[in-house]
């Protein structure tokens, strides 16, 4: 018998050089960590005693004191000779593990979601030998001092995602990840878990793990839990609880570009104007005879007749239907909630559509799901800062337009007090906010705009506007647009008067234009080239006045002089000799920019997180909004910034 536990002990042995070396040879510390070595000063930090814990056999990295770490390499595996009693007392500790498996408890001290062993060192290495999972151990907690640092604040967050889950094998790259990852399990940040949750994530996270790093997830440079909340996205708990072994593989290898996309950050690509080919005579740009017909299916969270933001998309379809008689046919399915949106777009596949736009944030897991099972439709949606690899995203640099419009407010405002109702807190929508408030800075430099949510609960907009018109707000930035239906003068920028509100000018989603030049593109052969097959990036268009995607539309009664300057504004604007977002910039907390020639980044733009220090107003929390816009926020919305 002891032959047999040295032979194993001569495997393990083995296992400890190869790694030793290797580790040497990378110029890394070749045996174990010592976590007296890397605690921070005594007194900075506080101690928690955790009980007997399930230890995740890989997170065990090292030993509390150095007393035995250079038995071990690396890897845990010994490096001390055969002949030792160190290597008989492994060798028999392993056979009792063979005849009736090792059940003591170690102890150990958890340090940021790592473990080191303070009793037990050679059962970890033999339970690591034979690939064992977890071990019990009673573990004592080292809490660090706070910092802004990124892995300190996701480690606090993990605390606090521990506190009411008692997980502790998952890891992630990303602070917030924690909380997205109990929002995709139908929890809020202090929801309890039930026994039945742990054996429910436990079963599909473990079914995850196993394909994911038996198709090579160990050799991207993310944690399998970061794959793990990318899969998440896409597909639900229960779908990915109802695969069959064979399934899960098939699935996990289909979604793998979404995986090798995490990896690069999430890049995304953005097209900042429509992909231009060199100038071809009129007879070369008639489309060629042979260009296949299209069939295109248009996706909408509500009918045009309730919706403008349907409406808006409406009248870009029937735009493409006018200006392609011959080439396009479209479908259009109305109403559509996210479980809806899935079925709608399996019908337009099995309808043969093999181009699909999805108008909302909503429907961006429908859309990914289908563009994996049907990778030759290409699949379309309109959000912003959305990266996903198998669809394209779209979207409009409405920016542009609310800095044209802040002007021409701050312009007409008799007292440079100004109003802005604003609806969902998602990318783009705090870049509009800030471009109003600049435009109208330019024009009155004590300019100030009073912000007002119309998605907040238990807020009434109405009354919020009564208040803010105490104040002395005559002029407001309302909704972009109406439906032909409505009556309502309450649209666009708008002065208040007695006799009632007096339109001035509204901004424009002309999302024909959009969808005529992007169909170009890919009857002409160039949308293909958009993708850049040795990078691994998301794409998203985003164009702006350049490409015509969006206007501004004014009063013939402004003021000559105020049309003039819009005139110039838009132009500059447009062929970008200026931009909004250039030189000195503040925020409500502080200057964001202090260098008078730098122009911030499409990303810094699309990302935005802080209001411009002439607004009055705050970003709402997710909790304060409705029911309604978490559909939308929970895909794009945009989290507060932090003082």
């Amino acid at each position: 018998m002891a032959s047999f536990t040295m032979e194993d002990y001569q495997k393990a042995y083995k296992l400890g050089k190869k790694d030793y070396q290797a580790r040497m040879m990378r110029g890394e510390l070749p045996t174990l960590q010592v976590l007296d070595d890397i605690l921070p000063p005594k007194g900075s930090y506080s101690e928690v005693p955790l009980g007997l814990v399930q230890i995740p056999i890989d997170q065990i990295v090292g030993t509390k004191s150095d007393g035995r770490s250079n038995a071990f390499a690396g890897n845990f595996m010994p490096i001390l000779r055969e002949n030792t009693e160190f290597a008989y007392k492994w060798a028999t500790l392993s056979q009792s593990h063979i005849d009736k498996g090792i059940r003591e408890p170690i102890k150990a001290y958890e340090y940021m979601n790592k473990f080191y062993v303070q009793e037990g060192n050679k059962r970890v290495s033999v339970l690591k030998y034979f690939d064992a999972v977890s071990v019990p151990g009673y573990v004592t907690r080292i809490l660090p001092p706070r910092t802004d640092q990124k892995e300190n604040k996701l480690y606090y967050e993990f605390v606090d995602f521990y506190a009411v889950t008692q997980i502790n094998y998952i890891w992630f790259t990303k602070p917030g990840s924690f909380v997205r990852l109990q929002a995709a399990f139908g929890k809020g940040p202090k929801d309890v878990w039930t026994d039945d949750d742990r054996l429910l994530f436990s079963s599909v996270y473990s079914r995850f793990s196993i394909e994911y790093e038996a198709l090579g997830g160990k050799k991207l440079s993310i944690t399998t839990g970061d794959a793990f909340l990318a899969f998440l996205t896409i597909y639900n708990y229960e779908v990915i609880d109802q695969k069959t072994t064979n399934e899960m593989k098939e699935l996990v290898a289909k979604t793998w570009e979404e995986f090798k996309l995490l990896e690069h950050n999430q890049k995304i690509d953005l097209k900042m104007d429509p992909s231009r080919i060199e100038k071809k005579s009129l007879l070369d740009r008639l489309l060629p005879a042979s260009t296949p017909k299209l069939k295109i299916a248009f996706l909408y969270a509500k009918t045009p007749a309730t919706s403008a933001w349907t409406y808006a998309h409406e009248l870009g379809r029937l735009h493409l239907e006018q200006t392609f008689p011959e080439e396009v046919t479209t479908e259009c399915y109305e109403n559509l909630t996210q479980d809806l949106a899935e079925k709608a777009i399996y019908e337009a596949i099995r309808k043969d559509c093999n181009i699909i736009f999805t108008t909302t944030p909503e429907f961006v897991k429908a859309s990914v799901q289908a563009a994996i099972d049907h990778p030759n439709v290409k699949i379309l949606n309109c959000s912003l800062n959305t990266s996903h690899r198998y669809i394209r995203t779209y979207y409009a640099r409405m920016y542009e337009a609310k800095f044209l419009m802040g002007a021409v407010a701050g312009a007409m405002s008799e007292n440079g007090q100004l109003a802005y109702i604003a609806d969902y807190p998602i990318f783009g929508t705090i870049a509009n906010i800030n471009a109003f408030a600049l435009g109208a800075k330019m024009i009155n430099p004590r300019a100030r705009v009073y912000l007002e949510w119309s998605t907040l609960k238990d807020v009434d907009i109405r009354l919020a506007m009564e208040n803010v018109q105490k104040k002395g707000v005559t002029v407001v930035s309302g909704k972009d647009m109406v439906i032909p239906e409505d009556a309502s003068r309450y649209f666009g920028l708008y002065h208040l008067t007695e006799e009632g509100p007096h339109n001035l000018a509204m901004p424009l989603w002309h999302w024909g234009k959009f969808y005529e030049q992007l169909i170009r593109t890919i009857m002409d052969g160039t949308w293909k080239y958009d993708d850049n097959k040795d990078e691994t990036k998301a794409i998203n268009y985003w164009w702006g006045l350049s490409a015509e995607v969006i206007d501004v539309i004014y009063s013939q009664k402004l003021p000559i002089g105020t049309q003039k300057l819009l005139s110039m504004l838009k132009h500059a604007i447009a062929t970008g000799e200026y931009h909004p977002f250039s030189g000195i910039l503040y925020s409500q907390d502080g200057m964001i920019q202090s260098d008078p020639n730098k122009i911030l980044s499409p990303e810094e733009i699309m990302t935005m997180n802080w209001l411009a220090d002439n607004v009055v107003g705050a970003i709402p929390a997710s909790w304060e909004l409705t029911e309604q816009a978490k559909p939308v926020t929970e895909q794009s919305g945009v989290e507060k910034q932090k003082g």
